[in-house]
């Protein structure tokens, strides 16, 4: 089947969920620097960073494939917690999120015949964790390349009490806003 779009990024779960709603794509993973900038806000900075993407895959790509990137953080205190870089890190930032509530930042990228951009922000409060599960759930592997050490269509399920709003933002690619943007470039998920 003929591509409707390139995806830039190697996550597994945003092409699942590109598969789910029915988008044919290519994926075209690209490496950019996705250092936070000195006082730049976690929404400015998903913003800029799934835009980056984007940029970079455009400029790489020979057809003119839309290209649609994301990025997403998750954010505790105003602390932007990125992936783990190894247990002490990832302990530290689960045992910020025991028992607390944090915000999961989402932004799309969509360039095609103009460049669109929106951005889901979710609520998600976790359960208290005991160091002993904190523990046992690094070495389960899951969060080891995860934003926030978790990943919540996984095991880390078990931890989370509520959520308000995206799911599937929090997994890292928000479907509703994704549609949205599809939309504008003649993409439909359900014609």
């Amino acid at each position: 089947m003929t591509p409707q779009i390139v995806l830039a990024s190697a996550s597994p779960r945003r092409s699942e969920l590109l598969t789910q709603i029915g988008i044919r794509h290519l994926i075209k993973a690209v490496d950019i620097d996705e250092s936070p900038w000195p006082h730049e806000s976690p929404l400015a900075y998903v913003e800029r960073v799934a835009t980056e993407k984007s940029a970079a895959c455009r400029a790489l790509l020979q057809d003119n494939l839309p290209v649609l990137a994301a990025d997403t953080s998750v954010v505790c205190d105003g602390l932007i917690m990125g992936k783990p870089d190894n247990l002490e890190h990832a302990f530290a930032m689960l045992g910020r999120l025991s028992g607390r509530s944090h915000q999961v930042y989402s932004a799309v990228s969509l360039r095609g015949d103009h460049h669109w951009q929106a951005v889901s922000v979710s609520e998600v409060r976790f359960r208290p964790l005991s160091q002993a599960e904190i523990v046992a759930y690094w070495h389960t592997g899951e969060p080891c390349d995860k934003a926030g050490a978790y990943a919540i269509q996984g095991l880390a399920s078990i931890f989370i009490e509520s959520i308000t709003g995206s799911f599937s933002g929090v997994m890292g690619l928000p479907l509703f806003e994704t549609a949205q943007l599809l939309a504008k470039q003649g993409i439909k998920v359900i014609a």
